[in-house]
């Protein structure tokens, strides 16, 4: 299953006898400005969003995101974004943050899945909920490759509406990653309390 791209033949959901499978999946792991966010999204169907063009949000322009993020939202049994925030990352570090956003996402689904699919390799702890964890899993699963989108979605909406608040950073345009423009402007102005300030350090020091 290592193929990079899902098709109707090879994506992952193919392979497991489970229902409902949660597809789980984060973004903003990387960024230095803002929460990160993860999606869990419970799917009905898969082959219509094969076709539909659900893949790796990495790999979708924003508009097309955005529409296939409306579509998801439309085809799921239950989907839900669970976030953690600046405040906690500080607090926990980020992959526990992460597992935390994870974990918000898993709670508020409104079925309880049979199994989970979560992107990468870290499990989810203190869930008592089967799960597989696949790297790469956005290449390889709908639902998570669905999830991403969600999250992604979520995300860059969420950083866009900051970037009113925090005009100086160009946030609407690098969505909160470490871009020389994104570091000049710190340099510049400072930090403003949605930046990570851990991430930072390492980062302008």
């Amino acid at each position: 299953m290592g193929k990079s791209q899902i098709t109707a033949e090879n994506y992952y959901e193919l392979t497991i006898n489970a229902s409902p499978i949660a597809g789980v999946d984060e973004v903003g792991r990387g960024a230095l400005f803002g929460p990160v966010v993860a999606a869990a999204v419970i799917l009905p169907i898969y082959a219509p969003l094969i076709t539909a063009g659900v893949k790796d949000s990495k790999k979708l322009s924003a508009a097309r995101r955005t529409e296939l993020a409306k579509l998801i939202q439309e085809t799921a049994q239950s989907f839900h974004i669970g976030l953690a925030t600046v405040a906690e990352i500080a607090t926990l570090n980020i992959r526990s943050a992460t597992l935390l956003a994870m974990t918000r996402a898993i709670q508020g689904l409104s079925m309880p899945p049979a199994l989970c699919l979560v992107d990468g390799r870290d499990r989810i702890p203190h869930t008592h909920i089967d799960q597989v964890t696949l790297i790469q899993g956005d290449d390889r699963s709908v639902s998570i490759a669905a999830a991403s989108i969600l999250a992604k979605v979520y995300r860059d909406d969420l950083i866009c509406q900051l970037a009113e608040q925090y005009p100086a950073y160009g946030l609407d345009q690098h969505k909160g990653y470490g871009t020389s423009q994104h570091r000049q402007a710190l340099i510049e102005h400072g930090a403003t309390p949605e930046h990570r300030q851990k991430f930072l350090q390492k980062i302008l020091s």
